[in-house]
């Protein structure tokens, strides 16, 4: 049928009407708020590029953590800026690592959270890359023992779930059976499934004092161009026993997202990283945009695409705007 019996403009006169017939809708339930844990005590270091963001010593931390809970986001997922760095990063899976005391933290408080903990090596190795190097080469088989250790650790101080990020070749499977073998069997895996190599993620290595101190990543994170070879990165994972796949970055990459999505049926999620909400919030202090309106779109636009879950810096605020607050 076409005009006059058809008139789309019907479903679109009134706020009512359109939210009848509104296909994907944006929820707070959806949300996960990534944050720097660091040493030290009442530390609150504000991150430059990404105005709201800092890194923060775990009783500090432990303020934000209670806010999020209140907003209803669900979930947080954490990073680690540790005290020392060595050419192994053993911070990352010591027991007293600045993670594994956040966590801790968390349970003492009782806090009705998820916590998600990123499991990779840049953070916490003197050369930046995200395993162990020899000869200037990234070591892919000797760094899954210690990933697995890692994972294994943060699974001992209470995580949920563990979302490695390193994309090493089977780092799925070797912290699925670290984990299993440990007696973790119900602790998930949020996997890095199709992380691509990035200029996206430039402010987040400032937050995460993160950056590699030679060379880059290209040799083990995705390329931009390549589509078809994700659908084979996830496919891996899910052979591996990953529960929930990620795509990273979001905004530039919502192919991706419904590729994935529509191919697995897995829960998705959708990283909205650091240049993403950088550049939003650059341009609205500039005046050139409306903040909310466009973060909100932005996200629901990833939900649009296939995303389950949404990973982004932007979550308190959005949960704020979604609850008219």
């Amino acid at each position: 049928m076409s005009f006059p019996v058809t008139r789309p403009r019907r479903l679109r006169r009134s706020e009512a009407i359109r939210s009848l017939a509104r296909e994907t809708r944006l929820s707070a339930h959806g949300f996960i708020y990534p944050m720097f844990v660091c040493p030290g005590k009442n530390v609150r270091n504000p991150i430059a590029s990404m105005p709201g963001v800092a890194q923060q010593s775990v009783d500090t931390f432990l303020e934000e953590c209670r806010e999020v809970e209140q907003l209803g986001v669900p979930g947080i997922i954490l990073f680690g800026i540790p005290e020392k760095k060595d050419s192994l990063g053993t911070e990352a899976y010591a027991a007293d690592g600045v993670v594994q005391r956040a966590i801790e933290a968390i349970r003492r408080a009782n806090l009705n959270l998820l916590v998600m903990t990123d499991v990779c090596l840049c953070e916490y190795t003197d050369h930046g890359h995200c395993g162990i190097v020899e000869n200037g080469e990234v070591k892919n088989d000797p760094t899954l023992e210690l990933l697995a250790a890692e994972s294994l650790s943060h699974a001992r101080s209470g995580a949920d779930i563990i979302a490695p990020s390193d994309m090493m070749d089977g780092r799925v499977g070797a912290i699925r059976k670290a984990l299993d073998s440990g007696g973790f069997q119900d602790v998930a895996i949020m996997s890095y499934a199709a992380k691509y190599c990035s200029g996206f993620y430039g402010p987040f290595r400032e937050a995460a004092e993160s950056a590699p101190q030679f060379g880059d990543r290209r040799g083990y994170q995705m390329d931009a161009a390549n589509a078809a070879e994700s659908l084979r990165e996830v496919a891996l994972d899910v052979q591996e026993g990953a529960d929930i796949l990620m795509v990273k970055p979001a905004l530039a990459y919502l192919d991706i997202i419904h590729r994935v999505k529509t191919t697995f049926g897995y829960p998705t999620a959708a990283y909205s990283v650091s240049a993403e909400y950088a550049m939003i919030k650059a341009a609205a202090a500039n005046g050139w945009i409306d903040e909310r309106a466009v973060t909100l779109e932005s996200l629901l636009a990833m939900r649009r695409a296939g995303a389950d879950i949404l990973i982004t810096y932007a979550a308190t605020e959005a949960a704020g705007w979604l609850a008219g607050r």
